[in-house]
């Protein structure tokens, strides 16, 4: 069974109508089912899908979307995707049964935590004294964070050593990842 890792969920969270979310056809790939099951899954169980768990895409943000990212759309769609939020996937999770369906719920789960933290932590860093140890301490942990995103955990050499370097609106982060490999 394939290990789901954090970089596959980040890669695949999109922005939408202000909310993170996840296309169906990328939830279906991470769960292992054909996008048509996933949907048919969840036609079984509106219920525990209420307003906001589940957007449909208007043609204008599919368009949008299509011209932004790359994405490998397996046959043609005779209808409009639909993007799973958050809360969406976390429902969606009661209803997948599998012990791949479990993994891949937590990496989710957990991608998205870490999302929500740094969004928190940079929207903090605005009311920190610059060069003061709470402004240190919490771009450390904005870089534990990047680094659990992107730096794969199989690594193969003794020591990685990368620099990272993101532009937020308000902050730029310069972090060096150094990593030793897991025994």
């Amino acid at each position: 069974m394939d290990v789901i890792k954090y970089e596959d969920v980040e890669n695949k969270i999109i922005g939408i109508r202000e909310q993170q979310v996840i296309l169906d056809s990328d939830v279906a790939e991470l769960y292992g089912v054909e996008t048509k099951a996933l949907n048919q899954a969840v036609s079984r169980n509106l219920d525990k899908f209420p307003e906001g768990y589940i957007l449909e895409l208007t043609e204008a943000e599919w368009t949008r979307l299509r011209s932004q990212i790359v994405t490998s759309i397996k046959g043609g769609r005779t209808y409009l995707p639909k993007v799973f939020t958050e809360k969406g996937l976390y429902m969606l999770a009661t209803i997948l049964k599998s012990q791949k369906a479990t993994k891949t719920t937590l990496t989710i789960i957990d991608t998205f935590a870490k999302v929500r933290e740094v969004s928190r932590i940079v929207n903090q860093l605005p009311a920190v004294k610059n060069d003061s140890p709470e402004q240190q301490k919490l771009m450390q942990r904005v870089g534990d964070i990047i680094s659990d995103l992107v730096v794969p955990d199989n690594l193969k050499t003794d020591e990685a050593e990368a620099s990272i370097e993101l532009n937020f609106a308000v902050v730029t982060f310069k972090y060096l990842v150094k990593r030793k490999a897991k025994k």
